[in-house]
């Protein structure tokens, strides 16, 4: 730069702020500018009437009625504070997803408790992050919002009965899922457990992530019984699981297919049980000393 003259040095400064501008837009335009694509016709409830005509037995952590049992355990994991919620139900439509907002699109965010009160959710808790990429299936309730495969993702399908599944993008059409009676894909990863067995190496991480993280997990034990599992992490009370801790976990609860979803700093709250409009957040993490925040994200997984 000594060397430089001062139209050289100008142009060059003009040059670097370009850049930096460019960069800096880049980073908004991926993760932080909204786009709506599309809006949803009208919220999705998650009950039907004959879920809420009935009258359930409701405790601090369980909830029961004709059609949904769920029970939510809190375990100490070593140095990581673990939160277990085990669901049964009558009929797979009790299962479903919703989209913060009510909208497809890029980048548009809620938080979990407003999406679970929205939607009448007895149950809420962190999906995956698809507004980020420009590929990788979006199959929500039935519908397909997005069909453009990402190489080399795994994803969870959960089909019209309530079953699951692992696949490959790269191996089946979005279009033949929908055929098969997918009704959701989740597209984060990786596979925990598969057939009883853990399917992830001690080694084995989310991109760079740390080896102790925030998790949410989900699993199947049998037919319409579900493991919905959020640890907390990255704070001096909870230290995190790595991702193959958490699989020894549901293994260990039973899960015969187990798969890891959208953890790290989305796991702000992260499992919301609530009933008749009373919310109980479980893991809430604290973003600063004294003061608790809840994160905005793009999709939950409800009851």
């Amino acid at each position: 730069m000594a060397a430089m003259s001062r139209g050289a040095k100008v142009l060059y400064c003009v040059y670097l702020a370009l850049l930096m501008g460019f960069t800096g837009f880049v980073t908004l335009d991926t993760f932080v500018i909204a786009r709506v694509e599309t809006m949803l016709e009208a919220p999705q409830t998650t009950q039907t009437p004959s879920v809420a005509s009935a009258e359930p037995t409701i405790t601090e952590n369980s909830y029961q009625d004709a059609h949904i049992s769920i029970q939510i355990d809190t375990r100490r994991l070593d140095d990581t504070t673990v939160y277990i919620a085990d669901v049964t139900l009558s009929s797979p439509e009790y299962l479903k997803t919703a989209l913060a907002q009510n909208a497809y699109g890029k980048n548009v965010t809620e938080t979990t408790s407003a999406i679970a009160a929205r939607q009448s959710a007895i149950l809420a808790i962190n999906g995956d992050y698809y507004g980020s990429r420009e590929r990788g299936y979006v199959l929500r309730n039935g519908t397909l919002y997005r069909s453009t495969a990402a190489a080399d993702q795994e994803d969870l399908v959960i089909f019209s009965d309530g079953s699951f599944a692992v696949i490959d993008e790269g191996s089946i059409s979005a279009d033949s899922l929908l055929q098969q009676g997918a009704m959701q894909v989740l597209s984060f990863g990786p596979a925990l457990v598969a057939n009883g067995e853990i399917t992830v190496s001690q080694k084995d991480e989310v991109g760079k992530a740390m080896v102790s993280n925030p998790r949410t997990a989900i699993g199947v034990v049998a037919p319409l019984h579900y493991l919905f599992v959020v640890s907390d992490g990255r704070t001096s009370q909870s230290a995190g699981l790595s991702l193959y801790e958490l699989a020894q976990l549901m293994q260990s609860l039973g899960a015969q297919t187990a798969y890891n979803l959208d953890g790290g700093e989305s796991v702000r709250v992260c499992l919301v049980f609530q009933w008749y409009g009373r919310q109980q957040l479980h893991h809430q993490r604290q973003a600063h000393p004294g003061k608790e925040r809840e994160r905005h994200c793009l999709h939950r997984l409800l009851i």
